[in-house]
């Protein structure tokens, strides 16, 4: 990959932790809880979006580890609050579903708060 493509998909990269930012911090702004800003938001849709469109152009590289962490946290972050809904359902499960959603969204910030700042270092994420 050259230079200038790679430098691109640096700043795709920074972009994409952006637009997933930008929605978990709206659900922290707003009454909405993080998680379901993150997965409902425009943005993070929007994110999820590129990372499968662009994935193939940062195969073999260290952003590869980037675009997997991402598509990760979000997929995960879903189902996570699939099993929040299911809790809902019944009485007992209300508050659980209350604390597994605040939980939820803590992880999601940290892992992208994570992900941003070892984009700084130029580092790749661990491949879990």
């Amino acid at each position: 990959m050259e230079q200038s493509s790679s430098n691109d998909m640096v700043k795709l990269t920074y972009v994409i932790y952006g637009l997933h930012l930008f929605s978990a911090v709206t659900g922290v702004l707003t009454s909405a809880f993080v998680i379901t800003a993150f997965l409902s938001g425009w943005p993070s849709i929007l994110a999820v979006f590129l990372n499968y469109l662009k994935q193939d152009e940062v195969r073999g590289t260290w952003l590869e580890s980037h675009f997997r962490w991402q598509i990760r946290t979000f997929w995960f972050a879903l189902l996570w609050l699939i099993i929040g809904a299911i809790l809902v359902v019944t009485v007992i499960g209300i508050p659980l579903a209350w604390v597994l959603a605040m939980l939820v969204g803590l992880w999601v910030l940290y892992r992208m708060l994570r992900g941003v700042a070892r984009l700084l270092d130029k580092e790749a994420m661990p491949m879990d």
